[in-house]
């Protein structure tokens, strides 16, 4: 970054601040997030599992919605931004508000494109993407009670949360439109906001160094033990979730290997938690949100694996 200047080409400024504000390696876990909606989604209603070039481009759109959070929090948090991180590329006017005002715009369409031609018209898709849109577009507002929201860290991330289970819903009606709700998909709804619940707090517990009068974190409001334990629990839960989710998928016999990797992922997240514990630090909150992410990717693709199985897929 430090070699760009307004002169540099506008897809080597723009790709800076992807680099920066929205890395590309993240974009596993939104594709994971979508296979897993689709492999559930069609287990639960009885039809193929085979994932096909349909759902590659599903894993694209999916991504674009993610990052479409990111240009709305963008806007959202500029001005702070601005306060607290100078250097960033759209602080330093590399890129501007308005370019990612495009970017957005581009995003749009092909969620829109896509749910469309999904139902061939305005059906399931498109109603299950307009109610997570909608949500989205109270976030992006602060729901109109910023201030409040700004005082309370935890309902904050509550509120923001709450979009997870509405975007499951839109990737598995992706997958199968008009699909049921029903109790295995409301439980991948439910782990959805408990694993986005659970990174927001590890996110935003800071180590001592970190922590600054201008920018919220869990870590003053709870203490650096509080939050860390709050994690531990968030973390917990997670992992129940995802044993709830693989006991409705398979009733009848739980796969023993399901167990045992959500367990060792479980313990490994636990351990360094407690690390942070005894000694907090910049490092040791990089190594919890590690930690989380593996649990959670972890508990994702277990889950995806033992719909395979179950439908005659032989994993190695």
């Amino acid at each position: 970054m430090t070699d760009l200047t307004l002169s540099s080409p506008w897809p080597t400024r723009f790709m800076a601040w992807v680099h920066q504000r929205f890395a590309l390696p993240n974009a596993l876990l939104f594709f994971i997030l979508y296979i897993t909606a689709a492999v559930v989604a069609r287990s639960a209603a009885g039809g193929e599992i085979a994932l096909g070039g349909l759902d590659v481009l599903a894993c694209v759109v999916t991504w674009s919605y993610f990052l479409l959070l990111r240009v709305f929090d963008e806007h959202k948090d500029y001005e702070l931004d601005c306060l607290n991180h100078p250097q960033r590329v759209l602080q330093s006017g590399l890129i501007t508000l308005d370019h990612l005002k495009i970017v957005g715009g581009v995003t749009l369409v092909l969620q829109l494109g896509f749910s469309l031609a999904r139902d061939g018209g305005f059906g399931p898709t498109m109603t299950a993407w307009a109610m997570m849109f909608a949500w989205t577009c109270l976030m992006g507002k602060e729901f109109f009670i910023e201030e409040w929201l700004n005082k309370h860290l935890t309902w904050y991330a509550v509120s923001h949360m709450l979009v997870m289970p509405l975007t499951v819903w839109w990737l598995a009606n992706m997958a199968v439109p008009g699909i049921e709700l029903n109790l295995t998909l409301q439980s991948l709804m439910l782990l959805a906001f408990i694993s986005g619940f659970c990174f927001e707090i590890t996110r935003k517990t800071k180590g001592p160094e970190e922590e600054r009068d201008t920018i919220e974190s869990y870590s003053r409001i709870f203490g650096t033990q509080g939050s860390a334990a709050v994690v531990m629990l968030l973390v917990t839960a997670m992992v129940a979730n995802q044993i709830w989710l693989i006991t409705l998928l398979s009733p009848e016999h739980f796969p023993i290997w399901a167990g045992v990797v959500l367990i060792v992922f479980w313990l490994m997240g636990i351990k360094q938690l407690l690390a942070f514990v005894k000694s907090p630090s910049t490092a040791g909150r990089e190594k919890n949100e590690k930690s989380v992410a593996l649990t959670l990717l972890a508990g994702y693709a277990v889950v995806i694996g033992v719909v395979l199985s179950l439908h005659g897929v032989v994993l190695a």
